[in-house]
């Protein structure tokens, strides 16, 4: 591998801007390993370093004729793997504070949708338990929704606790269905 001299940059870069394909191949061919060993480097990822140099050339070859380079090629390019490399980084975080926000914000949404659910089902429990006989649902009431035990429930209501027990089953079975 030959190592271009100043006036060699300079003449290579001058028919460049002269939509020269083949000086485009030359630095191309000069320069693409050692930008993809920096970038594969700094970026731990082989693919992703392809992608970022592959695109320095891209944009030399869109930019050839209007590309002014004062310093060496070499460096030039160099500056560009290192600021495209920022930007991958960049990038890379991004996505990765996206997916955690997602993460954290469906785990919210997910309880949201719990709660509706919960709420729905509540209401459906408060429509069913109407329609049961009246003892039945108020012997329901005071032990499901008021927490009462089946000695407490016979002593508010003056029945006898295999009576508390019959509405309680009648009762949930009747929900079941």
């Amino acid at each position: 591998m030959k190592f271009l001299t100043a006036s060699g940059e300079k003449d290579l870069l001058r028919r460049l801007r002269a939509d020269d394909e083949n000086a485009f191949a030359e630095i191309y061919n000069q320069y693409w390993d050692k930008l993809f060993f920096v970038a594969a480097q700094k970026l731990k990822g082989l693919a992703e370093a392809e992608e970022v140099v592959q695109d320095i050339f891209l944009e030399i070859w869109k930019r050839r004729n209007e590309i002014q380079i004062t310093s060496c090629l070499s460096t030039y390019l160099a500056v560009c793997v290192k600021y495209k490399v920022i930007n991958a980084l960049a990038k890379r975080n991004r996505r990765f504070r996206y997916r955690q926000h997602l993460t954290k914000h469906s785990t919210l949404a997910d309880h949201s949708t719990n709660f509706l659910r919960f709420e729905e089902i509540k209401y459906q429990l408060s429509k069913e338990t109407a329609r049961l006989p009246e003892k039945c649902r108020l012997v329901f009431q005071l032990s499901r929704g008021q927490g009462y035990s089946h000695k407490q429930i016979a002593a508010e209501l003056d029945i006898s606790e295999k009576t508390v027990e019959s509405h309680l089953t009648k009762a949930i079975r009747f929900l079941k269905i």
